[in-house]
């Protein structure tokens, strides 16, 4: 690089010569006495404001102090609305979960006593202290989203479990558990034996109950009337179906009491005990099908009779 100085002191021009590690040097010092100006004007700034500033200067300087300020506190009240907000649904959430946790106690059969959910758990034990750290926005925001998750997660799996207790629960209702007839005692077991018109070894697919006439005969389990009517064999007979292929029968009723597509309650009146079909006297005839294979009753009978 050629620098060519012009003075009228002197009588002609000169010519200086620079390589290219002069002008990087040049460049480099340049850039310094930049910085250092920058830095002392800063410090000045800093050192000797606002006393050593006009009024102008000052007055920018506030205004653009006020605007940060101004922008910090509305970062921070409006990450703590949204924070307020969150902790608000979770409250609800939370709520929802003592009362799902509630139900699933009465369900397992627990002791109310043993699971208070509305109250906080017994906490205690030694003092042990660790150095508190400075928790930012972001940092507790993060948190809240973390919580939020979690909370959220346990509650579809608590509402899982619930399902599946239910479903257990309503399993365990439909099927054949309670005596048809509140008294009376068997007069024929389920299984072969001589039969009362023949003589001949025969199959008895049921169980029967000898009771007086007119005795309510009671559903076994819940579930829908499929037959209700006068059978050739049974006599006036109700076969409720309870899903899962378990159907149910009351035979030689003397009265039937519901009607064929209706849903029936266990230990609901479907009939009154008779002697219809084919039947030596009053009694209850009870069977007990799955897949339409005849099963024992007392096999599902909670309490047999004496």
């Amino acid at each position: 690089m050629n620098v060519i100085l012009v003075s009228s002191r002197l009588a002609k021009s000169r010519s200086i010569t620079l390589g290219g590690w002069q002008v990087l040097f040049l460049l480099l010092l340049f850039s310094w006495l930049v910085w250092v100006a920058a830095f002392a004007l800063q410090y000045t700034l800093v050192r000797f404001a606002p006393e050593g500033l006009s009024d102008g200067v000052r007055t920018l300087l506030s205004k653009i102090q006020s605007e940060e300020q101004q922008k910090q506190q509305s970062y921070v009240h409006n990450s703590l609305d949204a924070m307020a907000a969150r902790v608000g649904q979770m409250q609800a959430q939370m709520q929802r979960l003592d009362a799902l946790g509630a139900r699933l106690a009465k369900l397992t059969g627990m002791k109310p006593e043993e699971f208070r959910f509305d109250e906080p758990p017994a906490q205690g034990g030694p003092l042990i202290t660790i150095p508190a750290q400075e928790m930012s926005v972001n940092g507790l925001e993060q948190q809240l989203n973390r919580l939020t998750q979690a909370v959220n997660d346990r509650g579809d799996k608590l509402l899982a479990l619930e399902t599946m207790l239910l479903q257990n629960q309503l399993s365990h209702k439909l099927l054949p558990s309670i005596k048809p007839v509140v008294e009376g005692f068997y007069s024929s077991n389920f299984g072969w034996r001589p039969d009362p018109f023949t003589g001949k070894n025969a199959m008895h697919e049921g169980v029967d109950f000898m009771v007086n006439a007119g005795t309510p005969i009671l559903a076994s389990a819940g579930g829908v009337v499929a037959y209700a009517d006068l059978h050739p064999q049974y006599g006036n007979m109700v076969e409720v179906d309870h899903g899962n292929d378990i159907v149910t029968r009351y035979a030689h009723a003397s009265r039937l009491l519901v009607k064929v597509g209706q849903v029936v309650r266990r230990g609901e009146k479907v009939a009154e005990v008779g002697s219809t079909g084919r039947s030596t006297g009053n009694h209850l005839h009870f069977e007990v099908r799955y897949k339409g294979i005849a099963q024992n009753p007392v096999r599902f009978l909670q309490k047999t009779a004496g």
